[in-house]
């Protein structure tokens, strides 16, 4: 009597791993609709939550990273809880600062989380904005350190030939630090310091804050309704 033979498993017929929530590694066109926006402890969280509902409105997705410093800041100017120590480790109420339309877009990673996928170069967003940037933070990037995932994901954009857009936000400056910006200058970055302009003639401070966002969209080719050029309108 012959033995049966035995029958090989179809490769095409196994089951496929699960793969969860796990998202893809950003490639191609997906790298080119991503943005990453840090915010670090200088004063200016206004700026940053503006520049995100305007590059979401444009079609971009948005890895927010904030350090704890950051979210000290966003509670103390946007959020207005009540200030404790323990503010500095809790998640942002994004609900808090975008419409549901525009916080779904948005992706919230600690900056103490430094295995998160901004840190390496594979990721591949299409640009880097730190704003606002304290000078902690410039010095950090113009001296190659990288000790939280801020300030890796700003050297990760050094490193890969992509745009990084620091917004520092402070006065005055010392020697040291105007000397870190020409550094970091330098080694290929934008240094574009919070500095409105009037010409448009703003009514409120919202019109101030638009003015330095619009300039950093601008830079980063994503369009935006915002009109700050000169001369103003006639009427306005």
């Amino acid at each position: 009597m012959s033995r049966p033979r035995s029958r090989r498993p179809n490769p095409a017929s196994k089951p496929k791993p699960e793969t969860g929530n796990r998202k893809p590694e950003q490639t191609g066109t997906d790298a080119g609709r991503t943005l990453v926006v840090g915010v670090s402890g200088a004063s200016g969280a206004a700026y940053a939550v503006r520049l995100v509902e305007l590059a979401v409105r444009a079609g971009h997705e948005v890895i927010l990273i904030v350090t704890r410093a950051g979210r000290l800041v966003l509670n103390a100017e946007l959020l207005f809880e009540p200030a404790a120590e323990a503010v500095g480790n809790v998640v942002p109420a994004l609900q808090a600062l975008w419409p549901t339309e525009v916080s779904r877009h948005v992706t919230y990673v600690p900056a103490e989380q430094i295995d998160a996928p901004p840190a390496s170069g594979s990721f591949g967003a299409a640009a880097t904005v730190i704003i606002p940037c304290s000078m902690n933070t410039l010095s950090a990037l113009a001296h190659g350190r990288a000790e939280n995932l801020l300030q890796r994901a700003g050297h990760v954009a050094l490193k890969e030939g992509r745009p990084l857009l620091v917004v520092p936000r402070e006065m005055p400056v010392t020697r040291i630090d105007l000397e870190n910006m020409l550094r970091l200058a330098r080694a290929g970055a934008i240094v574009m310091p919070a500095m409105p302009g009037f010409y448009h003639r703003p009514k409120s401070v919202a019109d101030l804050v638009d003015f330095v966002v619009a300039k950093v969209l601008a830079r980063l080719g994503i369009e935006h309704d915002l009109d700050i050029r000169w001369p103003p309108k006639r009427g306005d």
